[in-house]
């Protein structure tokens, strides 16, 4: 129920599948790549499903079951916005290893003939074999359905496997539950982790194309260059005082006429990248036409004489005579450059190398593999030994690095928040599947996880929640196999590790929703209480929050309470804590679990002011800015209950959260649509008011001084921009406040947040 009566909720209708129906046709149509409009023409494919089904009613756009018949648990295909298509992920046409399946098990190439053969003796011993050797892949979580059913009939747990198979049964045509064959176990991400595989790198080198410019310049030094200067000599034969055909040309230079314009021909049929050498105006078309005319016995008119004798002129007067000191400097250099393997050949080079490699695994040294071409390389490839592999791709065999993500950060494989969290599972999925006490079903737990973190999200309406790991009937089914108190101290300390390692490396950016939904998983392992919000998104708000908001509110209280970052937002974290307290005894009143928090609603509504009121995106932000002002974002709730202390210090944290407000501050200037900019950059300074209010309060005083000298490094229109910002925090930090408008009279201070529905100050 929404607390604002003027505020619309949002319906979630076709314009944006529309617009990117348009996109993808527009760049199937128009992209110079042909693999790029091809991927346009699938997007463009199930755009006219999602279309065709929200038309026809089959898909409920905001419900966490968008299909009609198919229940939460099912894969669904989603797209871009979080709009289901109506196709199954594990749907559509029978995969090759369940065709090869099929063939091996002397059955019909049908999903319901392979299932049913899985549930006899042979087909069970087969899943046997699998789940002891860990030679299976998961590419969708349905494919772990089987390997856990074949589990449990071993573990005695018919009754179990038999409720688990009557729970498939009804969707065993449509979707494919059999697991896929792989060499061997997954690796253990323990320890490592990996953004890339091997494959994966092998398929970006293979990718990699000459450059055409670079190409082309290796051909003008290697054979147009030198060609020319023999052109350029054998006219200097026929001069006089410099003025060429001052001498008659002789039988004899005429026949070496003759050659060169046959090898000409021989190379213009071999070296076709440059052009230059057929522009009848350039100086080598010059010095070939005016040669073809003489030894075809046409004597030269005066305006082409007058254009060869330029021609010759100039490319002495730019390189020197041919054969002298200055000249033969210059084409040994050119020479030197054009004899320098390509980049092309130097991928080739490292496609042999990482040919030993397992593919579907990442690198665990990558050292040897971006050492310069050794003595048997040369004799093999022809490289020159010792030449050195360029960065563009070491970089390629870098992102395929298997180490602990600590490392991966710091050697820039993990560059931002976001691909952290593409990684994030792999641990979180050792994690979890550790509470199981059987090696075996560690793994394919292990296996499920990492496949249900490929799942999108769903676009939900109405609070309703994305689908966890737990609902997933074969999970469920093993779910009393799970260790009730193994693994939360395990969980806690790969959630410590996580949470430092994120704020540390990243400190001015928002935590991706991504990231914070492994936190929760890694959570709810560690029994801590401790609540994590996701970033909600403007369009579809409907002005109502979970109660978890209103918990992580009174967490962030009981570490802020009284600090720089209370008084800097104007916040009452005793009356947060009072509301907490009435809306717990209220849901503990109706003995059921409340959907929302109305007093938490209102409060980010009242703080976000008038223009709350009403129904638009930037009305939404300002509410949803509010919550996560209130909140931290997760920041509170990481220190306050899960104990990350992140090395630095929180004082260079702010530092760094104040370098990015900085550079994202500095994108503003000129820039059409500054507003998402702005935004990003409010974030980085809430992150960099939150650090500084955990330092004591002289060295507060020392970090604003240190900021004022890094607003005075960069360009006058970021310190200018700035300037209330700073005026602002060192106000308050003075014991100072702002007015009920987030300014103060005391030098053009203002508090600094993002989202505004008048039009920002920092414009």
């Amino acid at each position: 129920m929404n607390d604002n009566a003027e505020q619309q909720p949002p319906v979630a209708g076709p314009s944006c599948p529309e617009g990117q129906l348009a996109k993808a046709f527009v760049t199937a149509l128009t992209h110079a790549d042909a693999g790029a409009r091809h991927r346009a023409e699938v997007r463009g494919r199930r755009w006219r499903e999602v279309l065709a089904g929200m038309a026809a009613g089959r898909l409920s756009v905001g419900s966490r079951t968008p299909v009609g018949g198919l229940p939460p648990w099912v894969t669904p295909e989603v797209m871009r916005g979080g709009f289901a298509t109506g196709t199954a992920s594990a749907g559509g046409p029978l995969q090759t290893h369940e065709t090869e399946a099929a063939r091996r098990f002397g059955v019909p190439a049908e999903r319901r003939a392979l299932f049913a053969y899985c549930l006899t003796e042979p087909g069970l011993a087969w899943l046997w074999a699998r789940l002891d050797s860990g030679g299976y892949e998961i590419g969708v979580p349905e494919e772990a359905a089987l390997l856990t059913m074949a589990w449990l009939v071993r573990q005695g747990e018919a009754g179990a496997a038999l409720d688990l198979v009557a729970e498939l049964e009804p969707f065993v045509d449509r979707l494919r539950f059999l697991p896929r064959p792989a060499d061997g176990p997954a690796p253990d991400a323990d320890a490592a982790v990996h953004r890339h595989t091997v494959s994966d790198a092998v398929d970006t080198l293979i990718r990699r194309r000459p450059n055409a410019a670079v190409e082309t310049q290796r051909e003008a030094l290697a054979v147009w260059q030198p060609f020319g200067d023999e052109l350029l000599v054998h006219w200097l034969r026929t001069a006089r005082d410099g003025h060429v055909l001052e001498l008659a040309p002789d039988a004899g230079w005429l026949a070496r006429g003759e050659v060169l314009l046959d090898r000409y021909q021989l190379l213009a049929a071999e070296h076709t990248l440059c052009t230059k050498h057929r522009d009848p105006k350039e100086n080598l078309g010059i010095l070939r036409g005016s040669l073809e005319e003489v030894v075809a016995g046409r004597p030269l008119e005066a305006r082409r004489l007058g254009l060869l004798r330029h021609a010759v002129q100039s490319m002495v007067r730019r390189r020197g005579l041919p054969g002298s000191a200055a000249h033969l400097v210059l084409r040994r250099c050119q020479a030197e450059q054009a004899a320098l393997p390509s980049h092309h050949a130097l991928a080739q080079l490292m496609l042999r190398r990482l040919a030993v490699l397992p593919l579907e695994t990442g690198i665990t040294d990558v050292a040897p593999l971006l050492g310069p071409v050794a003595e048997e390389e040369s004799r093999e490839t022809g490289l020159p030994a010792g030449t050195v592999v360029p960065a563009t791709i070491g970089q390629v065999v870098e992102s395929a690095l298997s180490a602990p993500l600590g490392t991966l950060v710091e050697r820039g494989v993990v560059p931002s928040a976001e691909v952290m969290a593409e990684l994030v599972p792999q641990l979180v999925a050792a994690t979890t599947a550790r509470a199981y006490g059987d090696e075996t079903l560690r793994g394919v737990m292990a296996a499920n996880y990492r496949a249900f973190r490929n799942r999108r999200s769903l676009l939900l309406l109405n609070l309703e929640r994305q689908v966890r790991v737990e609902e997933l009937p074969w999970v469920r089914a093993v779910s009393g196999q799970r260790a009730a108190a193994s693994g939360g101290e395990g969980a806690l300390s790969v959630l410590r590790q996580l949470g430092e390692l994120a704020v540390q490396a990243f400190p001015g950016t928002l935590l991706p929703n991504p990231l914070v939904r492994e936190f929760g998983v890694l959570e709810r392992q560690c029994d801590l209480g401790a609540p994590f919000v996701e970033e909600l998104a403007a369009d579809i708000f409907m002005g109502t929050f979970s109660p978890k908001f209103l918990k992580a509110a009174r967490v962030a209280g009981e570490l802020l309470g009284g600090t720089l970052y209370e008084r800097y937002y104007g916040i009452d974290y005793a009356a947060i804590r009072n509301l907490a307290i009435v809306e717990t005894g209220e849901a503990l009143t109706r003995s059921y679990d409340a959907r929302t928090s109305p007093g938490f609603a209102r409060l980010c509504a009242e703080r976000a002011g008038p223009a709350s009121r009403s129904w638009s995106a930037a009305a939404n932000g300002t509410v949803i800015e509010q919550a996560q002002i209130l909140t931290t974002h997760n920041l509170a709730t990481l220190v306050n209950r899960v104990g990350i202390a992140p090395r630095p210090g929180w004082a260079d944290l702010a530092r760094r959260c104040f370098v990015t407000v900085c550079r994202l501050t500095a994108r503003v200037h000129r820039n059409p649509r500054p507003l998402g900019t702005i935004k990003d950059a409010a974030y980085a300074w809430r992150h960099l008011v939150f650090h500084l209010s955990l330092c004591p309060w002289e060295e507060q005083q020392l970090v604003i001084t240190a900021l004022r000298e890094e607003a005075a490094r960069h360009p006058a229109h970021v310190a200018t921009r700035l300037a209330p910002a700073l005026a602002g925090l060192a106000l308050v930090a003075e014991g100072g406040t702002f007015g009920s408008d987030g300014t103060a009279d005391a030098g053009g201070a203002r508090r600094f947040v993002g989202w505004s529905a008048q039009g920002h100050w920092m414009r």
